[in-house]
């Protein structure tokens, strides 16, 4: 009876061993992670990606998922820092992700970036758009523009708009702001058009009062920053009396939020997605988010959901049919399958084609808040 009763508990404990490994990814399933600021100042980014993705992996598993295999999505809070995105990412893999969307802020992309490299994960980021996430990393891709392509195209629509009074407000402690306005500044150089040019940095970005005064006389003010500073300033101009037209790039999507009827300045930005577009793509996402989430979607749940169709349909391309594939084996299939010259995704935020840098090429639109 002894004898019997100790098998017993050898058979318990084996079973509750195998039960307590049951974070892996569930077998059948093809495993997306990501990490991003589902917390903090940031939050707005990470959490408008997630809903996308998830939108995304829905509407994907709904029509029967790729080859009957269903995807899982699962995005670990980052706080848009570096060191809790490289946690994130080490959770994930011990939870066995095989591919991923990366990170949604640069500098936590970067983090994720670097730890990538070694297991050869492919990653497609959303929104991370400063060039070094992807710089020299054939397993690194982009649904967004890139930090340079932003300050360029900034300097082509203001010189089409005739401006020529300019000034610009960036962000000196942020890779993302300080990438852009150096890409601003070498092309308007480029084009020998002349501004002037206030900053600021983290410890210093809720008083925007000395900034607009030295800009005051604008015509136009580039802000290559995000939302949130970016209300301020517009509410700093109302104090102030400047006029100026507010000109940005994508970080400035969310910036309707942060302002009010006090704000009479023209505020436009850079951006790949228009939620009030008519195309079918696009309204078809915004229709469907919409129904999901009872609210309307920014540009960042737009690139969570294009990036998950990205690596969907470079997975079909690839006729990815094994549920348990290797990240690596994964990687490769997929980044032949990306930049093969045939493939092209049509998305929420335009028609996408990629290369072997891992750019994205689409074409921009500006979008007006008011």
């Amino acid at each position: 009876m002894k004898k019997v009763l100790s098998l017993l508990l050898v058979a318990l404990f084996v079973v509750t061993c195998f039960t307590g490994c049951g974070d892996k990814a569930t077998a059948g399933e093809f495993f997306i992670g990501a990490t991003g600021p589902l917390t903090g100042d940031a939050s707005s980014y990470g959490i408008s990606v997630n809903n996308g993705a998830l939108l995304a992996v829905a509407e994907i598993n709904a029509a029967g998922g790729l080859n009957g295999i269903q995807f899982k999505f699962e995005m670990k809070d980052d706080k848009a820092t570096a060191e809790d995105a490289a946690a994130g990412y080490d959770s994930l893999m011990d939870a066995g992700m095989q591919i991923s969307i990366g990170s949604v802020t640069s500098g936590s992309c970067k983090s994720f970036a670097s730890k990538s490299e070694t297991d050869n994960l492919f990653f497609i980021t959303p929104s991370a758009s400063e060039a070094a996430v992807i710089e020299g990393r054939d397993n690194g891709f982009r649904v967004c523009f890139g930090d340079p392509d932003q300050g360029t195209l900034a300097v082509k629509e203001l010189k089409a708009a005739g401006y020529q009074n300019i000034g610009a407000i960036y962000d000196t402690s942020d890779s993302y702001s300080s990438g852009i306005f150096a890409a601003f500044k070498a092309e308007m150089q480029a084009q020998n058009m002349t501004f002037k040019e206030q900053s600021f940095d983290n410890e210093n970005k809720k008083d925007f009062s000395t900034q607009v005064e030295a800009l005051k006389d604008c015509d136009v003010i580039f802000l290559p920053i995000y939302y949130t500073e970016a209300g301020l300033i517009a509410k700093a101009c109302v104090a102030k009396g400047c006029t100026a037209v507010l000109f940005g790039c994508d970080g400035l999507d969310g910036v309707a939020d942060q302002i009010d009827e006090t704000v009479t300045n023209k505020i436009s930005y850079i951006t790949p997605f228009d939620v009030n577009s008519t195309d079918a793509v696009p309204k078809a996402f915004v229709d469907a988010y919409k129904a999901k989430y009872n609210e309307s979607p920014d540009q960042f749940a737009a690139d969570g959901y294009d990036a998950i169709y990205a690596i969907y349909n470079a997975m079909k391309a690839a006729n990815i049919t094994d549920a348990d594939i290797e990240p690596s084996a994964l990687c490769e299939a997929v980044k032949k399958a990306i930049t093969d010259a045939s493939f092209k995704l049509d998305g929420a935020t335009g028609a996408m084609t990629w290369d072997a840098s891992g750019a994205c090429t689409k074409v921009p639109q500006i979008v007006a808040v008011n």
